[in-house]
């Protein structure tokens, strides 16, 4: 008991097992990505602020941009560049030969940052890529405003070139003014850019029906060559095309109304005699209405439909219909009429008219 009094005051205050010193190490970059466009490969990554024994790295690093071949964590140096601590780490890297040219393959990128002793903690994540032969450029981008949206259109592949998809790039040059939010269920705002992927290179055209009308947008496109690589989806791009501007003025009238049908009534019950007529809807979004056209083919009932034609007459009202259908009550017993039928669009544009019909009123 003694001893254990004794010994027990010495061990106050006394420094604890000596540190061996910092090895300085920067934690490695775990947020590389790699995209490559022709022969030119961007890559991207967040420095490190601290080293693996969480010291705060005042100095810029080192950081080693490597190439490996496919499941090779190895490091061929193809560059050394600097940042400092926290940075957002950029590096662009044109391939050499072999690896811009022959049959596509993985290659893959890393970053190495190193310390002041040329030492390091390892290597980065791996970021993948495919080399190899890039796919030919898109040449003779054009494109044209359709009822339907912009249809594009490009020239073919060079002979011999690899089958490749092709990308289209979308930017909107006129994004809408804001407008005050609807609640949760409102519509979203068309996206400054949009990629549309044409998957098979055959016909050499493609049509956007996404755009807007009375909007401007940019075209650019690229061929795409696409290999899955254990379950991942790499994507070998090729240079984008010279913009091709489109202005979406929409100058295009509704699509023409079909099944246009008469049938005539002869005012029983002490109505007035009256043609009903009916057609198919028109599913134009930019609709506004229909407009109504009739002409008489016959005096009276006994009178041949060549006989005493009219020209035709606007008999709906000023404003468009609204609905399919309308209800011709300034007709007389026993004369004949046929009818046509356009649809307006909200641009105030006109369709042709409608497939005729027609029906004689009967005599009560």
């Amino acid at each position: 008991m003694l001893l254990v009094a004794l010994l027990a005051p010495a061990g106050c205050g006394m420094p604890g097992a000596p540190q061996p010193p910092s090895l300085n190490l920067p934690v490695p970059v775990s947020n590389l990505s790699a995209i490559r466009t022709g022969d030119q490969v961007t890559l991207a990554w967040t420095m490190p602020k601290r080293t693996t024994d969480k010291v705060e790295l005042n100095d810029s690093i080192a950081a080693r941009v490597c190439r490996g071949q496919s499941g090779a964590a190895s490091c061929n140096v193809a560059a050394t560049v600097e940042f400092a601590p926290g940075a957002e780490g950029a590096f662009s890297d044109t391939l050499p030969h072999p690896f811009a040219d022959g049959p596509t393959h993985a290659l893959t990128y890393y970053i190495e940052l190193v310390n002041h002793n040329g030492r390091s903690a390892g290597l980065s994540n791996g970021a993948v890529i495919l080399a190899g032969q890039a796919p030919a450029a898109v040449d003779n981008l054009t494109a044209e405003i359709c009822k339907e949206g912009v249809l594009l259109h490009w020239a073919s592949a060079p002979p011999g070139a690899a089958s490749a998809a092709v990308r289209l790039v979308r930017k909107l040059l006129t994004p809408p003014a804001k407008k005050p939010s609807q609640g949760p269920t409102s519509a979203p705002s068309e996206p400054a850019i949009q990629n549309l992927l044409v998957e098979a290179d055959i016909s050499n055209r493609a049509l956007d029906s996404g755009i807007h009308f009375g909007e401007s947008y940019e075209y650019r496109a690229q061929r795409v060559v696409r290999v899955t690589e254990n379950g991942e989806t790499l994507e070998l791009a090729g240079p984008l095309s010279a913009p091709v501007r489109v202005d979406a003025a929409d100058i295009f009238p509704p699509a023409i109304p079909q099944g246009l049908a008469a049938v005539a009534t002869g005012g029983e019950n002490g109505n007035p005699p009256a043609i009903d007529l009916s057609w198919q809807p028109d599913t134009d979004a930019t609709l506004a209405g229909y407009i109504v056209y009739r002409r008489e083919t016959g005096a009276s009932a006994g009178q041949s439909s060549s006989e005493n034609n009219a020209d035709w007459q606007h008999i709906s009202p000023p404003q468009p219909v609204i609905g399919p259908g309308f209800h011709d009550s300034g007709v007389q017993a026993g004369h004949s009429y046929m009818y046509a039928v356009s649809a307006v669009g909200q641009n105030g544009r006109e369709s042709g008219r409608s497939v005729e019909a027609g029906d004689t009123v009967p005599v009560p």
